[in-house]
């Protein structure tokens, strides 16, 4: 029975792919056969919105939003965050009794208030959130106002001046907003949180009785490829099975390869390096689970009836590759690598030896790929799990820095492959060249100094964004005197780094360090992370 709180909650449902359009939705809307033709008529696409009214109504205006060019411009991620974003906004006004086309100012400030300040509010957001949600209710009432659906724009603007120097109006952003929220983990805390969130690892350093790690193998090797690469949760969650660097017998501490524009923030092609024993995880996993669940899903037929499936026939090896296939009907298509969208690289078949087999690399135990976005729930159970094992009675610590049970998320891998690699630069360039002040302004003239060059494995458009947004915490740190006291590595990935790392998390910000006590994860290898 639905309660009246719950039936005062507007949702959002996504029209699904054509695999659940033809399959699922032909039983829940039975005589509504011919549904995906009608939608496919007035434009309707897998992947956008509907918003469902709390009496059941679906809104047309915000189903035409839902179809604008400003909407689905966005990327996968943006739509779903704006989606859920207004989706608040609408319930808050219609416990108003209001409309989302009848709010005026007024209804959006005291929205702030109730998100952000309100005592009665147990879920208050901060600064950068509401910038989030600002946005996407400008997105809204902009193409709104500029279509003639509302009269005037709710959202309050203001002029302020733009990256070209000129002035542009936009919304008013939270004066409190941080350029970003994000965390590091310390390379010893990484293994911590690997052995025991991913790999079912007790205090004792081994893995729990009764520990069933149903694709572990996954899990490790997703989590090892993001922090010893930068790559960003879309980019390597999107990856293709030819697009992994394969292991060379010569040997190596990293391996290059390039992530296509489609997944990309950018929208451009980029190298990136990737820690060799990263790969060798990779590797392992496909030659053991996921090679089993592929095959378990070839004996019960499931890639044969997945619509719109395309088999590759060939791709070719030039300057800007491209990616050749068979539809199920036996037409030919073709497209350049890079202009392929995550969706259309989850319906990329190969004929193998038994039959058809995913080109995307990660896939779930039935053998069917895994959602990009689907990886945050591992990381989640993950972040539990360390909880309950590590910190049972979630005793608070003098110390936030150092922490009982580390938290990660996909980007805290970036944000920490990021800090990893400018303090291993930093210390490379004094070590292995002895450069004195002005040699090394030469050498940086040259080459780049060390946060250009994380710049560019990181893929950032400029390097003030690399300084600012992601590495603030350490930018007005003295590397060279800080790291003065350390002793000397011989070679890279310098695991003797470990008090390096946590004489920074004790100095600023946002960086976790798990401490040396319990680093159950310290003979793992030799490596870094």
């Amino acid at each position: 029975m639905v309660t009246g709180l719950e039936a005062a909650v507007w949702r959002v449902f996504w029209v699904p792919r054509d695999a659940v359009r033809t399959g699922v939705r032909r039983r829940v809307l039975a005589g509504w056969e011919d549904l995906p033709a009608r939608e496919d008529v007035v434009g309707v696409r897998a992947g956008d919105p509907v918003f469902l009214s709390p009496d059941y109504r679906v809104d047309p205006l915000l189903s035409l939003y839902a179809q604008s060019a400003p909407f689905r411009r966005c990327t996968a991620e943006t739509r779903r965050n704006y989606a859920t974003d207004i989706r608040l906004l609408l319930t808050f006004l219609w416990g108003r009794g209001k409309s989302w086309a009848d709010a005026v100012e007024r209804d959006l400030e005291d929205y702030e208030h109730w998100r952000r300040f309100a005592r009665e509010n147990p879920d208050r957001v901060g600064g950068a959130k509401w910038d989030r949600e600002i946005a996407a209710f400008t997105s809204l009432y902009r193409w709104a106002a500029g279509s003639g659906h509302v009269a005037r724009n709710p959202v309050a603007m203001k002029q302020v001046r733009g990256r070209n120097g000129d002035m542009v109006t936009a919304a008013a952003r939270a004066k409190d907003a941080r350029r970003s929220d994000v965390h590091w983990l310390t390379p010893r805390t990484w293994r911590k949180w690997i052995d025991v969130g991913l790999r079912g690892h007790g205090r004792d350093g081994v893995p729990e009785p009764g520990w069933i790690g149903r694709l572990e193998d996954r899990n490790v090797a997703f989590a090892r490829l993001l922090v010893s690469s930068g790559l960003r949760r879309a980019e390597g969650g999107s990856l293709l099975t030819f697009e992994v660097p394969s292991s060379r017998l010569d040997g190596g501490r990293y391996y290059r390869g390039k992530v296509s524009a489609g997944p990309t923030r950018s929208k451009k092609d980029r190298t990136f390096y990737v820690a060799a024993d990263a790969v060798g995880q990779i590797e392992a996993y496909a030659d053991s689970s996921r090679a089993h669940a592929v095959r378990s899903a070839q004996r019960k037929g499931l890639y044969e009836r997945l619509p719109g499936l395309r088999v590759v026939t060939g791709v070719t090896r030039r300057g800007k590759p491209v990616v050749r296939w068979r539809e199920q009907d036996g037409t030919a298509g073709e497209l350049p690598l890079r202009e392929l969208t995550t969706d259309e690289r989850m319906l990329l078949f190969t004929e193998g030896q038994h039959g058809l087999e995913p080109l995307w690399l990660w896939l779930s135990e039935r053998g069917m790929p895994f959602a990009v976005h689907s990886w945050e729930g591992v990381f989640r159970a993950a972040n539990e799990r360390c909880g309950r094992v590590l910190d049972p009675g979630g005793r608070a610590r003098p110390d936030p820095h150092r922490v009982l049970a580390p938290y990660a998320t996909p980007h805290s891998a970036r944000h920490s492959f990021a800090l990893y690699m400018l303090i291993v630069l930093n210390t490379l360039m004094d070590l292995r060249y002895g450069l004195n002040a002005e040699e090394r302004r030469d050498f940086a003239q040259l080459y780049g100094d060390p946060w250009f060059m994380v710049q560019q494995l990181l893929g950032h458009a400029s390097r003030q964004t690399t300084v600012e947004w992601y590495l603030a915490p350490v930018a007005d740190l003295n590397l060279r005197s800080m790291l003065a006291g350390a002793d000397a590595p011989s070679v890279a990935p310098m695991p003797g780094l470990d008090e390096v790392f946590a004489r920074l998390a004790r100095e600023s910000g946002n960086i976790q360090d798990a401490g040396d006590g319990s680093d159950i994860g310290s003979a793992l290898s030799g490596a870094a992370w």
